[in-house]
């Protein structure tokens, strides 16, 4: 559905992007990360036909974005980085116009903002000024307009920023509920998007890919994967942090902070071992009270900062 081959956009002497090459299905929702200047927003820029590249090719359902733009526009619904509107506006007459843009008019047009207003939750706002609303409603009518035409390929640039806890979890679950039927791209730079929404993510850094897997497989790469945290009372602490340190397949033993009576330990293992069921059984024979054992999948800002830590001198443009 998206086909990124050898990507790259110059600005002068500085390189946005660098040779950027990957594709999504149908299906995925790729999170696309990176720290900020990484080239994120201007690689999706060049996708939905906003910027064009300075070398390589995109494809859009099979539509080459320089040589089809009109084509990869009908496939494509895009929000933007800040979803810039017309401020004066209101919800209402935005979408009416963008809808009319798209070809719509009458029954039908009436209809797809009905569906994308009913998904975006809009109603309440629909009669005022864009420039009155919160950043987090300004999103959503940006949302809306990218859902207008239901694309086939969605390409969404902080999709849930500014949006408070149960707005995000209202959002998430609507990607996710597209997703089957969808290729879908969220630029973020929220690791908890990834959890929450993605079936795959990439990073890049420098404007340069340095990294492509599923979220579990990030997590894998964690220092902490598989780590178990331990929480029992501060006087047994001492003692049980010296026998975890003897256990068999661990690597270091963490103080944490503390939980009213009690303090907690994380351990970490070798080589991303499972220990928690020996650690269960050195628990029972020691015979301490714990209040929690938890064990970790793994800490994705822990990944993304040695990721674009390491890859960041290698990937250092003018």
């Amino acid at each position: 559905m998206i086909e990124i081959d050898n990507l790259g956009k110059r600005f002068g002497a500085i390189v946005a992007v660098d040779g950027i090459s990957l594709q999504v299905a149908r299906g995925e929702v790729l999170g696309f990360l990176g720290p900020n200047g990484a080239g994120k927003s201007t690689t999706m820029k060049m996708v939905a036909g906003y910027l064009s590249p300075t070398s390589g090719t995109a494809r859009v359902c099979g539509f080459d974005v320089v040589d089809h733009p009109i084509e990869v526009k009908r496939h494509l619904g895009y929000l933007p980085e800040g979803a810039p509107a017309y401020p004066d506006m209101t919800a209402e007459g935005f979408l009416r116009f963008c809808a009319e843009l798209r070809g719509f008019s009458g029954a039908e047009r009436d209809r797809r903002i009905g569906r994308a207003v009913e998904l975006t939750q809009l109603k309440g706002v629909m009669a005022q000024p864009i420039d009155t609303l919160s950043k987090g409603f300004k999103r959503r009518v940006g949302l809306a307009q990218a859902l207008l035409h239901d694309p086939e390929v969605l390409v969404l640039d902080e999709p849930t920023d500014g949006l408070d806890p149960n707005q995000k979890h209202e959002v998430r679950g609507l990607i996710r509920a597209m997703a089957p039927e969808k290729a879908i791209v969220i630029s973020t730079h929220i690791l908890e998007e990834v959890d929450a929404v993605c079936s795959r993510a990439v990073i890049i850094a420098g404007g340069r890919l340095v990294a492509d897997g599923t979220p579990a497989e990030f997590e894998a790469r964690s220092r902490h994967h598989n780590a178990v945290t331990i929480a029992l009372p501060a006087a047994q602490a001492p003692g049980a942090a010296e026998a975890l340190k003897a256990a068999s397949g661990v690597a270091a033993v963490e103080l944490g902070d503390s939980a009213g009576p009690h303090v907690r330990l994380t351990v970490i293992p070798s080589d991303g071992q499972d220990i928690a069921a020996s650690l269960r059984a050195l628990v029972a024979q020691k015979g301490w009270q714990i209040a929690e054992f938890h064990v970790e999948r793994g800490r994705l800002d822990e990944v993304f900062r040695a990721i674009t830590t390491r890859a960041a001198p290698e990937t250092a443009h003018a």
